[in-house]
């Protein structure tokens, strides 16, 4: 079964502006995905209409069979959204943030007090629950709101941009957090700019770009159309100049490291016999960038220069 599926959705807003152009979408129940796109693509759009907080102006959108249209409670009832923007009373206790939540969405009060434990606990907050919630820090907040999200016990968990704003530390925390709740049978669909928690968490990806979906594919298939990796090559001695060495492409990261472009039919072996060569001794090599983020790039890049991909 579909966790949601999206056929022909259209946004046109009072100005004309068409933000979402017709956009087909599947997320398999079960799947950890990856919606992801530049700033004003139109992915929040999209969220906000799968979230009903904003009207289509055309198309449908189903939630577990159920049309958001025709079906709206039943298709809410499935739903967890956590926001960018922090959301809730900053003077509610964290227990009690839940369980008004919990309320809400119509869960008995016994049963409610018991999810409200099962979350905090499973976000590692329990021992915050009677702390009021503007005395917690960010990366507490953020645990929160993704509680509150699951409270009512959603199949699909929309994340957009869970990680904004914390520390990298925080972030694997949530991660792993978030890792859990995927292998326990929640469907998750993940908005971010931290391209590396795509490519980490996700098996799945859908790019959008100016109101259109250009690229659906399984993340593995995705990065592996990556034609060039870019790496720091970090070396035993300072360079006096940058050497130039055919079928790569190097330039100077500091005076003793050098960023270098492998395409992926030549491969580092040559590389490295022709800068021993040289008597340039490299000691460690570590990824420039993630590939996901190249990948990304050279898709809109190409979209917006014409260039079928």
């Amino acid at each position: 079964m579909n966790a949601l599926s999206i056929r022909n959705l259209r946004k046109t807003y009072n100005n004309g502006f068409e933000a979402l152009k017709g956009i087909n979408l599947d997320v398999d129940e079960g799947d950890f995905f990856a919606l992801l796109g530049p700033n004003g693509a139109g992915k929040s759009t999209a969220i906000g209409i799968i979230s009903s907080l904003i009207n289509e102006s055309s198309g449908s959108v189903s939630i577990f069979g159920y049309d958001l249209k025709t079906d709206r409670s039943r298709a809410k009832s499935c739903l967890g959204l956590v926001p960018q923007e922090v959301n809730f009373n900053q003077f509610d206790t964290v227990k009690s943030i839940l369980f008004n939540q919990a309320g809400y969405y119509g869960t008995p009060r016994k049963l409610a007090l018991q999810r409200t434990e099962h979350c905090l606990k499973q976000m590692d907050l329990w021992d915050k629950r009677d702390t009021v919630s503007r005395r917690l820090s960010g990366g507490m907040k953020r645990r929160v709101m993704i509680a509150r999200a699951m409270v009512h016990a959603p199949r699909l968990l929309i994340l957009d941009e869970p990680t904004a704003g914390v520390d990298i530390e925080i972030r694997r925390a949530m991660w792993k957090m978030m890792q859990e709740v995927n292998e326990q049978g929640t469907t998750i669909i993940l908005t971010t700019h931290y391209l590396e928690e795509a490519e980490s968490l996700c098996r799945n990806i859908a790019i959008i770009d100016q109101g259109l979906i250009v690229e659906n594919s399984d993340m593995t298939s995705l990065l592996a159309r990556l034609h060039v990796d870019h790496f720091v090559l970090d070396l035993a001695e300072p360079l006096a100049e940058v050497p130039s060495i055919p079928g790569y492409q190097l330039e100077r990261a500091t005076d003793k490291a050098l960023n270098v472009a492998v395409p992926k039919e030549t491969g580092l072996n040559q590389l490295f016999s022709q800068l021993s060569a040289l008597n340039i001794k490299v000691i460690s090599l570590k990824n420039k960038s993630n590939r996901l983020e190249q990948l990304f790039m050279d898709l809109i890049e190409s979209k917006s220069s014409g260039v079928k991909q």
